[in-house]
């Protein structure tokens, strides 16, 4: 083989994978216009006072936020935000705290019952949260919970944060934590000072995962609330349909608020959370 045929198969190959890239390139880019497809139209939406799924363009008035404003002074919209902003924070924290102690008592200290009590964890994600809502409406209406705080949060703690944090912790050095022991750290300073720093990246994946969960949880709200001044933002956006008629621009308003919140999180903190993804799944 001399060295044209040498050229012409470097050539046709390299052109064989600018073939390639370029269909990729174009799947790539049709699968993200269809993923921002519904974003763009519940923006332009928003603008509108279209009481049907449908619009003009000549019907999108970007000055006119009659929409926004009617959202933020009508139907208690803001209280529903702010106890959304509460729910939410308080959720993320709590089952961050509690899920990475039980994940550093399973991984890390050695007692009786430990990996049959781990399966008990395991088995409880099997069940459907439908199965267990009204076991837990009635606990919680026996225990006069309902139409508090306490009850919109504790149904968001479960054993998925738990098991998450223990994949994680496997990467966790026994000898750095030995190493503590012998300094003289207490336990619980061990756990503050060096574990927590070391998972930090797995806990900002499970603060996304949690705020997720619970900003757009509308099922256990509706049921454990009838109270307007305890509704979340999902129940506050569904009592912007009214009977006859739907104001979809004044819907995608309130969408599109409710929507912020979690993209800016996210945007914030897409590197640690594809970090904490990537490295729970590898670890162990």
């Amino acid at each position: 083989m001399n060295s044209q045929d040498l050229r012409y198969g470097a050539l046709h190959k390299k052109r064989k994978w600018t073939v390639v890239s370029m269909f990729g390139m174009a799947l790539a880019i049709l699968f993200a216009v269809i993923c921002i497809a519904p974003f763009i139209y519940m923006m332009l939406m928003s603008f509108t006072q279209s009481t049907t799924a449908m619009f003009r363009l000549n019907e999108i008035h970007f000055q006119d936020l009659s929409n926004y404003q009617y959202v933020f002074h009508n139907n208690g919209f803001f209280r529903s935000l702010l106890n959304s902003i509460l729910v939410t924070g308080c959720s993320c924290f709590f089952n961050c705290v509690i899920a990475s102690m039980a994940a550093y008592g399973f991984e890390k200290k050695e007692f009786p019952g430990k990996e049959k009590l781990y399966q008990l964890y395991l088995a409880t994600m099997m069940i459907p949260g439908q199965v267990t809502m009204i076991p837990i409406f009635l606990i919680m209406k026996s225990m006069h919970l309902l139409n508090t705080y306490f009850a919109l949060i504790v149904l968001i703690l479960n054993a998925f944060g738990v098991i998450l944090i223990r994949q994680f912790m496997k990467g966790v050095p026994d000898d750095l934590l030995e190493a503590a022991q012998v300094d003289g750290c207490p336990e619980f300073q061990i756990y503050l000072k060096v574990v927590l720093p070391l998972i930090r990246p797995v806990l900002v994946s499970l603060v996304i995962f949690t705020f997720v969960t619970s900003w757009n949880d509308f099922m256990w709200p509706l049921i454990s609330t009838s109270k307007s001044s305890m509704y979340t933002l999902t129940v506050a956006l569904s009592l912007l349909k009214t009977q006859y008629a739907t104001n979809y621009g004044l819907l995608m308003a309130g969408s599109a608020v409710s929507f912020v919140f979690p993209f800016v999180l996210y945007i914030f903190l897409q590197k640690q959370f594809v970090e904490g993804i990537a490295l729970s799944g590898i670890k162990g």
